[in-house]
């Protein structure tokens, strides 16, 4: 029998000799191959820190002692063995456990982390918790890594533990990589700490942290005394240890870009299950990046900007055949904003390319530093909508609700990728106001994308359908949905549908239209219902006191769980059955 079938809690895995734990990180890496192989999900942050997360719930008191891992992703060992071996082949499914860790799932997740460097300021403040509570025995660890510790919100934890005067371990996962390979300074000095050739006193030293490294995150012979060792050890601690993401298999270890998030794959050999070729849509990232480089090779003022996602937002295409205007900032999406107006301020024309979850980390800098001076920066939010499996942590359903009060900016969704296209064309061109432009993950509808730019008028809605009783009014993807359903009803002739493109300024000619010739008006988007584009709309009819009866479709005031994208459309009613008995209803409706 195995060692890892005994262990459901880290009470079990305390019963186990020092010599006996390679056995089991052995066990408990090929446990979580297995399962990736055939359920997807993230890879090779979790595999290298296999060692780590052994080591420290050995020496640790969990979950009395607190544990926060940033990234979240690295925490599939951790879930493992902490009560959720039977079920972790419900990883990030409908129903299922989350790739990341969640309060609400267990008691041993301190703390929830799906976005990068917050894991600091939160076990500070537990930390500080505990002082305050006389509960000084607890101990508070951090295990940061994937590129993390570079994000300016790590360093305001940091600047603030050093002379908070608590006990806290705070663990560096060096492993030189996030999703991308590491950028930026601090991987320079780190890369001079771990060859010894960094000059004067350690920078985590300076800052008041008792500093031990770097060590090997793999050897369980140095891990469990130094870990030890520092839980003896007063005062805010730092360990620094080197790691190889995707460790213990080859190919992980080899493209570790790839191997983040590979998808199905041979679970002996690595290799990565080949889809079926056959010409389909490409991606809307794909289109964004191959678009971004065209234009780019038509004008020379034309930059590219992203937080520590190049691969991510295909930007990469730009980074490398013009590695001197596209920039990777690391995870740093505040400073990617207020870079991008500074650019725009001297009359470069900066794409800033972030997925939407994470802009909303950069709120202040996109009201401060860009809409109030009326910079024009184009915003392209990838991932906006529903993402799928990653969760509530990473859909990006509030960008509309966030960004449509906000003067100054324009706000628009392509229905496909041609529209795409054609507003970053005519964005480049000139525009008085900053502009944001929303698309989803995932593929588009067009095989037959790249065609001749067009300008954009901007404001200007499209009617693709008319009608003479219901008005379906799209924003973005999702109007494909819409345009497949209204087809497919008998009364199709009853039914008209309007693709808005622009949130924001709406099209008031068209709308004024729209709500003088037909009764129903349905909106339809892939956002939050509350402040969005319905919203945008039930206001300008309020305005226009029309009496029009206005259904809203969206995404109910709550946060949507992990699931496909096809499940959690059919959840928030949004799919295609749900939009076409909604239509029903109405025509049936005396």
């Amino acid at each position: 029998m195995s060692l890892l079938s005994n262990i459901d809690s880290p009470k079990d895995l305390r019963k186990l000799s020092p010599s006996e734990l390679p056995e089991l990180a052995q066990e408990l890496r090929e446990f979580i191959i297995d399962i990736v192989a055939t359920k997807e999900g993230h890879l090779g942050a979790s595999l290298g820190v296999v060692e780590l997360t052994i080591a420290i719930h050995y020496i640790f008191d969990t979950p009395i002692d607190k544990l926060i891992w940033d990234v979240g992703h690295q925490a599939y060992g951790h879930k493992i063995l902490t009560g959720r071996k039977e079920i972790f082949e419900t990883n990030r499914q409908l129903g299922g456990i989350s790739g990341f860790p969640k309060r609400s799932e267990s008691i041993y997740d301190a703390f929830g982390t799906g976005h990068s460097s917050t894991s600091i300021s939160a076990l500070l403040g537990m930390a500080m918790a505990s002082k305050l509570k006389k509960e000084d025995s607890i101990q508070h660890i951090a295990v940061i890594g994937d590129a993390s510790i570079a994000s300016g919100m790590a360093f305001e934890g940091l600047n603030h533990a050093g002379v908070a005067d608590t006990n806290l371990l705070i663990i560096l996962n060096d492993n030189a990589i996030g999703i991308d390979p590491s950028v930026g300074a601090l991987k320079k000095y780190l890369t001079n700490v771990k060859k010894g050739t960094a000059k004067d006193e350690n920078i985590f030293e300076c800052l008041n942290f008792d500093y031990t490294g770097p060590i090997d995150g793999h050897d369980l012979n140095v891990l469990l005394p130094e870990l030890k060792r520092l839980k003896n050890v007063k005062g805010p601690k730092l360990l620094h240890i080197i790691t190889t993401k995707g460790k213990g298999l080859k190919k992980a270890e080899e493209n570790q870009v790839i191997y983040h998030a590979p998808g199905k794959f041979d679970r002996l050999t690595g290799e990565i299950h080949k889809k079926k070729l056959s010409k389909q849509p490409p991606k809307y990232q794909d289109v964004f990046g191959h678009t971004i480089v065209e234009l780019a090779k038509q004008n020379d003022r034309i930059v590219g900007i992203t937080p520590a996602m190049p691969s991510g937002s295909s930007l990469k295409f730009m980074m490398d055949q013009m590695p001197d205007r596209a920039f990777d900032v690391g995870i740093a999406e505040q400073h990617a904003v207020t870079l991008a107006a500074g650019m725009a301020a001297e009359g470069l024309i900066p794409f800033c390319n972030i997925y939407s979850t994470f802009l909303q980390r950069a709120y202040d800098q996109v009201i401060h530093d860009v809409a109030l001076q009326n910079i024009p920066v184009i915003f392209c939010l990838d991932r906006a909508g529903i993402v799928g499996q990653d969760g509530p942590t990473h859909h990006g359903l509030f960008d509309i609700a966030y960004l449509r009060c906000i003067p100054n900016l324009i706000i628009f969704a392509p229905m496909n990728e041609e529209e795409l296209r054609n507003v970053m064309y005519t964005a480049q061109l000139g525009l008085p106001h900053p502009i944001a432009i929303r698309y989803p993950r995932g593929s588009g509808v067009l095989t037959n994308w790249q065609l001749p730019f067009k300008k954009m008028s901007i404001g200007i809605a499209q009617e693709l359908k008319k009608g003479t009783k219901i008005a379906v009014l799209s924003i973005g993807h999702i109007g494909n949905i819409a345009s497949e359903v209204i087809a497919g009803l008998p009364e199709k002739e009853s039914i008209g549908h309007y693709n808005m493109r622009f949130i924001k300024p709406l099209d008031q000619k068209m709308l004024t239209y729209i709500f003088n010739n037909y009764q129903h008006i349905v909106t339809l988007e892939d956002g939050c219902k509350i402040g969005g584009f319905g919203s945008a709309i039930l206001e300008f009819a309020n305005i226009r006191a029309y009496t029009n009866k206005i259904s809203v479709l969206g995404i109910s005031d709550n946060f949507l769980e992990q699931g496909t994208t096809t499940e959690l459309q059919r959840i928030a009613k949004i799919d295609a059955i749900s939009i076409k008995n909604h239509i029903n209803t109405l025509l049936n409706a005396k």
